[in-house]
């Protein structure tokens, strides 16, 4: 069947951006009423005129509809995930996160690993050298001259975890073992998952002091190493994989939110949301009201399973040594079909 293109003209009103005009979709697939969107484009100063054939253009195209099919299946979506959200919301009682003394991997396997539910695991570092040897003072003579990298200057930068790259900065080990010891309560250096490239191999010795953890983990070591002040924070994230956290030494508040909330997040970039673990605004994210969040305090010698994609709010209540592991003897390839792009 043939088809035959069709030329036609198309008046551009003057003073409306591409911004403006991707503003415009995207607040109409939300749902706002045209009338309000004309009232702000006027307000920051479009003709009246321009303003309403616009929005009025953009009600008629094609394109803008066929992205409102998409958001519809997002919206199925979103439904879908909502019932298991509404039906955690029946007994938040029951949503505490269970400390299981040295965990069978059976267990492990079926109740938590395999239906994504978080655990406390217990009993399983008391023999370790790392328990018994870590220390500021100990660690700090030990490596004293290796080089490490460490992220500086969060305090200034609301956005320092997606930012991380900007705040990276090297120093001597025992440098920072010392800054540590001397800083009091702060969040504006933290040594983290993201200074791994560096810290693998300037570190490479601690890996032989942290237990292998075999009943749960394969041989290959795949971890990072996390030291900092009490005061240091990461804000609520998902990850990619599910993790183990290793704490070794001091206690870390942890608070988590289930994947099925995802849609009232606020997730517009990767894996962030700007929602405020520390004090969660209802008047700036009205959808976070009811969102059920599960806290704890996490103990020295105790392990939590971070189930992939549960949302998750750290903050170091005393100087705090931590080791994350991903490297679980099922499948934990989550990545490889995460979306590409990452503005949402």
């Amino acid at each position: 069947m043939k088809t035959r293109a069709m030329a036609r003209t198309v008046v551009q009103p003057a003073g409306i951006s591409d911004e403006w005009k991707c503003w415009i979709a995207e607040n109409l697939i939300l749902g706002s009423h045209p009338e309000t969107l004309a009232g702000i484009l006027i307000k920051s100063g479009v003709v009246a005129r321009d303003a309403h054939a616009e929005i009025h253009a953009a009600l008629r195209s094609p394109y803008l509809q066929g992205v409102q099919r998409l958001h519809n299946r997002l919206a199925k979506r979103d439904w879908v995930l909502g019932i298991q959200s509404q039906l955690n919301r029946l007994a938040p009682e029951a949503a505490a996160i269970p400390r299981r003394e040295r965990l069978s991997v059976q267990d492990f396997l079926h109740q938590h690993y395999r239906v994504n539910q978080p655990v406390i695991i217990t009993g399983m570092l008391e023999d370790s050298v790392a328990r018994r040897e870590w220390t500021l003072e100990s660690l700090g003579r030990r490596f004293a001259d290796r080089m490490v990298e460490v992220q500086f200057g969060r305090n200034a930068d609301p956005d320092y975890e997606m930012n991380s790259i900007a705040h990276k900065r090297r120093m001597p080990f025992g440098d920072y073992a010392a800054l540590v010891r001397s800083s009091g309560v702060t969040n504006d250096f933290y040594m983290t998952a993201n200074n791994d490239t560096q810290n693998r191999q300037a570190l490479h010795e601690l890996w032989a002091d942290v237990p292998a953890l075999p009943d749960y983990l394969t041989g290959e070591r795949a971890g990072y190493f996390w030291l900092g002040p009490a005061g240091t924070i990461t804000p609520f994230h998902h990850d990619l994989t599910n993790n183990f956290m290793v704490q070794i030494s001091g206690r870390k508040r942890v608070r988590l939110i289930a994947p099925c909330d995802t849609p009232r997040l606020y997730n517009q970039r990767h894996c962030f949301t700007p929602v405020d673990g520390r004090a969660i605004d209802l008047q700036r994210y009205p959808a976070m009201a009811g969102v059920p969040v599960l806290d704890c305090v996490l103990a020295p010698g105790e392990i939590l399973f971070l189930p992939v994609g549960w949302w998750h709010f750290v903050e170091a209540l005393d100087v705090s040594i931590t080791v994350s592991a991903t490297n679980f003897r099922w499948d934990n390839d989550f990545y490889s079909n995460y979306p590409q792009h990452h503005d949402f």
